[in-house]
């Protein structure tokens, strides 16, 4: 059953997307990390926060599209956990409404519009590409869901879980806490490869092209090399909960990305693709071997991976390419679930072209500073979902409110934080003060739950 009580508003069926206005036919380059925390950059995610980055990590590549591109502070991963992200970019729909957990047998991917057919719907002279880690139950296949070429149905243990490991049981504890592969540590090399044959072959061939590079980095098992293992233990203990073997996996991630870059730069096609970059959601809370009594991973965020707090959905989200200043910073909240409108948009695509199931914006008018202040997101808000966990979530602005529910869908209770300047959430509970603010929060997050026919808590 899923029903809940509220107040609708027929205004959030209106939807709208702008057509590019910056180039016909542009390549896209969507690299999506896995389980890395907003704040595990070496540089700022916001230049405001000094927190917002890790002394101890070294990701020079990823770094350097941050200083050639747009970072922006507010961006989120449309939910807290792997599979049901993948589902919401693919389709450009909340998780609310594709599915929140692995399994959503309600929503079948290949049945409803995606990245690829929307891109092919905009001109159908793109090529598109799926390398990495695909998903955990995703039902359809990538060439289901339009893609030209992929690496297939892969998931977690394609790209190194205990079990692919040698340990039997498949826990995370009852292995050492890292493992060593000297040769392609996580697949980031030969998924690398891939994209970048793809890359080659499509520019050659004169087709603009998306390529979706989904990295298995930096989801556990951790894996690494052992000259990589030796620089980082030289360094001495690390700034946060996380270890030396995995700051040096993300050194093998950020080696990928920088192939990625310099590939586009041989093929002299860098001034015409659009390079993206963020995660399927935020960091985990704890990491093997990790010191528990160190600074959190995700600090200066509040929870983890699995939660709807900061830590588990505001995530890295940086674009380079096209008419993007270099160095710039946007501060208007974006998630993972805009990419579909976006992309559509920038490939020449027209409104009409779309699906109503399509829940994010197109925000390519973010890409360019002198356009940030015309920029209206069609919803209003961001939404986001997690019934197994009895919570659902709203950022509007600076603010987010967290609902919290009962098991027979009832509303148990509510928080209101206020997110910018200061993204932390404990402690800053605020919804005394703004009530108002509460209510009008809360009848839009239930009229989209409402809109989308949103799961509840499973029995």
């Amino acid at each position: 059953m899923r029903l809940y009580p509220i107040l609708f508003s027929a205004a959030l069926l209106a939807s709208s997307v702008m057509p590019s206005q910056l180039m016909a036919a542009p390549n896209i380059v969507l690299i999506l990390t896995d389980d890395q925390g907003w704040s595990q950059l070496p540089a700022r995610m916001d230049p405001m926060i000094s927190s917002s980055r890790s002394r101890y990590l070294e990701s020079p590549h990823i770094a350097a599209l941050m200083e050639d591109g747009r970072r922006f502070t507010s961006g989120y991963s449309p939910a807290p956990l792997c599979t049901p992200t993948r589902r919401s970019i693919l389709c450009g729909t909340s998780a609310a409404r594709s599915g929140t957990e692995f399994a959503s047998p309600d929503w079948i991917p290949a049945d409803h519009l995606t990245i690829p057919k929307a891109l092919k719907a905009a001109n159908s002279a793109y090529r598109t590409a799926h390398f990495g880690k695909w998903g955990e139950q995703m039902i359809s296949t990538p060439e289901e869901c339009g893609y030209d070429v992929s690496d297939g149905m892969t998931g977690n243990l394609t790209g190194g879980m205990p079990k692919s490991l040698g340990i039997e049981s498949g826990s995370h504890t009852e292995g050492p806490p890292h493992f060593i592969d000297n040769e392609d540590p996580k697949r980031t090399v030969t998924v690398t490869d891939r994209a970048v044959a793809f890359m080659n072959a499509e520019a050659n061939a004169g087709n603009p092209f998306y390529v979706q590079v989904s990295y298995y980095a930096q989801h556990l098992s951790v894996v690494t090399r052992e000259s990589l293992l030796a620089k980082y233990e030289q360094k001495g203990k690390p700034d946060r909960g996380y270890t030396a073997a995995w700051a040096a996996m993300l050194e093998e991630l950020d080696a990928g990305v920088g192939r990625l870059r310099a590939a586009l730069e041989e093929l002299d096609i860098d001034d015409e693709t659009y390079v993206i970059f963020t995660t399927d959601n935020g960091g985990r809370g704890t990491v093997p071997g990790g010191d528990l009594k160190a600074t959190a991973p995700n600090f200066p965020l509040s929870g983890a991976k699995h939660t709807l707090m900061e830590g588990g959905v505001r995530v890295p989200f940086i674009v380079a390419g096209p008419g993007i200043r270099a160095g710039s910073v946007c501060r208007v909240p974006v998630v993972g679930y805009d990419f579909l409108p976006t992309f559509h948009a920038l490939a020449g695509g027209t409104p009409d072209q779309l699906s109503s199931e399509v829940d994010g914006a197109d925000i390519q008018a973010l890409f360019k500073d002198r356009t940030v202040g015309d920029f209206e997101r069609p919803q209003e808000a961001l939404f986001f979902h997690r019934p197994r966990r009895n919570a659902s979530a709203i950022r509007e602005g600076n603010y987010k409110l967290m609902l919290r529910w009962n098991n027979d869908g009832t509303i148990r209770g509510h928080e209101l934080y206020k997110v910018y300047p200061n993204p932390a959430e404990v402690g800053r509970e605020i919804s005394d003060d703004h009530p108002k603010l509460v209510e009008a929060l809360r009848d839009r997050l239930l009229a989209h739950l409402y809109l989308v026919d949103a799961e509840r808590k499973a029995p």
